[in-house]
Formats: structure tokens, C-alpha cells, sequence
């Protein structure tokens, strides 16, 4: 298991509310491996360290682990002091969040996500320099507030691989949208049932697998063979090649594992130059490719059974545990009427639901027309006035305004 761990929480809605801490990792073939799941009463700093306390036990300290978050201040505080070895690193979206609402420059997020994947330096600078020219501000809340080194594949001091966000924590999260209003026990129990069902099914998938890596990985690597047909491969030394040909040369060392295109360094799974070399030198391509995407790994992972917990009459419980007197929470009194269970919609949604509602005499929906999906998108993403729309009888024109002038622009649907 590749040693980058996201941790979150989430809110809980039941009767007695908490918040619910995740800390999971990636398996091999990417997808969700949770480690941890703690109930607390707020997402404080006493939480953090409690429930990352909880979590070096079983995972422990290590320079080559990654810890991924928001920048919660509560969270960063809790890492640097349970984890002293460990970096963190702040989540990419939470940061491209902070930048859209504190600054209103949603039309630089193209250059900040370049910068966010970059694999070398000398690209991350370039995409710096485009935001810094347009938003100075911008560009010294990244490299001052923020730090480069949180954000940025290139300048993280270990290795996050090409995790850049907590999406596998929010992806936990929104599996249990709707025990999130049960009860504390009947919560962990859905959670149990869950890992119980992932566990077996991916271990049938692990068995099935006839390829050397897991079916995400192979798919990724299958396709740079052929890229890496035809590049010239010079040999410098027993283990140092040098690879021409394409966009960018590379200089492969087969025996530490490295290209000079990082890519190779980060991910752990041979880029094309390596690919070249290995052909060259006559070594196994799949040698070369980090044992954490291997199908051995993969299935290791899902090795375990996950049993249920049983009735309470079969628990063990320790004595100590048994005479501690828990108290529940404060239950605050709830607002009149019934609660709400749904979000407030975006801008955006609300306006799907205005157009629909206005032309539903001509059984338009929103949802069967990808060009008018593309249209409002693109107005949202190029200005910071919400677009103007006029209702034709048988088209929508959109207008919008840029943020750097006055002058409108627009377009025009039919339905």
C-alpha cells in the first residue's frame, strides 16, 4: 500500500450530531483503502490528536508517509504533534477553493492545476509566472500562505505519488450521505457491512487478475509501449541511458529508478524514456515498476476476512471499559419544523431550475442538452456577473461580462 493517507471529516445529522473522522489510504489498483474511522464530538484539536493518535498505532511514523488535508488549522496543529516524521500536505482542490473565493479569479484555475500536476520544476515555474503576471496576489498567497511545498508534486518533500487532492476521503463521504442521520451504532454498523462487502469483491478481483499489475494500472502502462517505439536509446554507462524522441528527452537510470522527466520518480511506474531504456538493456519492463501496483500487492491488501461485530451479549469487553461511565451528549434543541436533508442549490442550479420551469411547455430539459450544458458552464467559468438570458421563443441567449472589461459577450441555444 503506498504510504499517502487523506484524512477528513464529515458532519454527522442524527439526534445526537458529532462529527465523523476518515483516514484512508489508495490500494493499488486505485481505489479506497480506509484505515480509520473515529466519532468525536467536534472537529477540534483535541479530536485531531486523539483520533491520529489511534492512527500511528496501527500505521506509524515514517518519513516516507504523506498525510493529506485540508488547511484546517485544527488538523495541521494535531499532525505536528502526533506525527513527527511524517509531511504534510494540504489538499490541491481545498486550495483551488481558497483562491476562487478569496480572490474571484476562477479563469487561472487552468494554469494553477497545470502547476499542480507538474512533474518538473522548470514546467511548475512557467505555469507560476502566467498566474503571477495576471494575479500577483495569487501567486504570493501560494508561495507565502500556502507554501509551495504543500501543494505542488514537484517541490513535496516525499512522495504523495499522484494524489493531489482528498477526493478518496470525500469519496467515503458521500457513500454515507444517508446514514450520516443514523444512530452512532447503526452508523458503524453500516460502515462494517460496506468494508465487509469491498473486502470480498476485491479479493475476487484480485484473483481473477492474469497481468502482472492491477487492471488501473495495466491500463495506464499498456499505452506507452507503443509511445516509446522508435525513440533513440543511447547507452552512457551500465545503468544510464539517454532517450531522444518526442516532446522531451529523458536520461534513465535503470538501478535507482529515475528519469530526468520525474515522472518516472514520482509515480513509481516506468514513463516512456524508462520504458526505452529497459527495451535497450534487454531488462524486464515490469522490474522497474514500484511492487505497490503489482497483483500480488493488490491482493495481499484484501487477504483478511472483515467479520461482523456481533450481538452485544458476545462482546469481549474489557473491565475497565465496562465500568466507565459514558455520558451522552448535550442534545441541543432542535428549530422548529422539519429538519432540512438537502443542500441549498448553487447559482447554477438554481438557474437550471428557473429555465426548466420556464420553458417546460416545450418538455426542455436541462439535463438531454449538452450544448446548452457547455454554454452556461462556460459563462460561469469566464465571468465574475452572473450571466444575463433572455427567453426567445425558440432559442435562450446567454450574455456574460468578462472581469476584464465591459464589453459582453453571448451565445445563443436552440431547443
Amino acid at each position: 500500500m503506498r504510504k499517502v493517507v487523506g484524512i477528513d471529516g464529515t458532519f454527522l445529522k442524527g439526534q445526537y450530531r458529532g462529527v465523523l473522522l476518515v483516514a484512508t489510504a489508495q490500494d493499488g489498483n486505485g481505489q479506497c483503502y480506509p484505515l480509520a474511522w473515529g466519532i468525536v464530538d467536534s472537529e477540534n484539536e483535541d479530536a485531531w490528536t486523539w483520533f491520529l493518535t489511534q492512527l500511528k498505532e496501527v500505521i506509524g511514523d515514517t518519513d516516507e508517509l504523506a498525510l493529506i488535508s485540508d488547511r484546517a488549522p485544527s488538523i495541521k496543529k494535531a499532525i505536528s504533534t502526533v506525527f513527527e516524521k511524517a509531511h504534510h500536505g494540504a489538499c490541491a482542490w481545498h486550495v483551488a477553493q481558497n483562491i476562487k473565493n478569496k480572490f474571484k479569479c476562477a479563469d487561472i484555475m487552468g494554469s494553477y492545476w497545470s502547476a499542480v500536476n507538474a512533474y518538473r520544476c522548470e514546467d511548475f515555474a512557467g505555469y507560476m509566472t502566467e498566474i503571477s503576471h495576471r494575479y500577483p496576489r495569487v501567486a504570493e498567497y501560494l508561495e507565502n500562505e500556502v507554501g509551495f511545498e504543500k501543494w505542488s508534486r514537484c517541490h513535496y518533500p516525499g512522495l504523495r505519488y499522484n494524489i493531489t487532492t482528498t477526493n478518496m476521503v470525500e469519496s467515503l463521504n458521500s457513500m454515507l450521505v444517508n446514514a450520516r442521520d443514523f444512530p452512532y451504532v447503526a452508523l458503524l454498523d453500516v460502515i462494517q457491512e460496506k468494508m465487509s462487502k469491498w473486502w470480498n469483491d476485491r479479493r475476487i478481483v484480485a484473483m481473477a487478475i492474469t497481468a502482472p499489475l492491477t487492471p488501473s494500472r495495466e491500463s495506464e502502462f499498456r499505452p506507452r509501449f507503443a509511445q516509446s517505439n522508435g525513440r533513440h536509446t543511447l547507452q552512457l554507462n551500465p545503468v544510464t541511458y539517454h532517450v531522444k524522441g518526442g516532446e522531451l528527452e529523458g536520461v534513465v537510470d535503470i538501478f535507482n529508478k529515475t528519469c530526468t522527466c520525474k515522472e518516472f520518480d514520482i509515480d513509481k511506474l516506468p514513463c516512456v524514456h524508462a520504458i526505452a531504456a529497459a527495451h535497450h538493456a534487454q531488462v524486464s519492463v515490469y522490474s522497474l515498476v514500484s511492487p505497490y501496483y503489482t497483483k500480488a500487492y493488490y491482493a495481499f491488501a484484501y487477504g483478511e476476512t472483515i467479520y461482523p461485530v456481533g450481538s452485544q451479549s458476545q462482546w469481549d469487553v474489557p473491565n475497565e471499559v465496562a465500568t466507565r461511565v459514558v455520558l451522552p451528549r448535550e442534545v441541543k434543541e432542535r428549530k422548529r419544523g422539519r429538519p432540512k436533508t438537502s443542500r441549498f442549490p448553487s447559482v447554477v442550479q438554481s438557474l437550471c431550475r428557473l429555465i426548466s420551469r420556464r420553458i417546460n411547455s416545450k418538455s426542455f430539459h436541462f439535463r438531454h442538452s449538452p450544448t446548452f450544458n457547455s454554454s452556461l458552464k462556460k459563462s460561469f467559468v469566464r465571468s465574475e456577473v452572473p450571466p444575463q438570458m433572455v427567453f426567445g421563443s425558440d432559442s435562450l441567449e446567454i450574455h456574460w461580462f468578462t472581469a476584464d472589461s465591459l464589453d459582453s459577450s453571448s451565445s445563443r441555444v436552440g431547443w
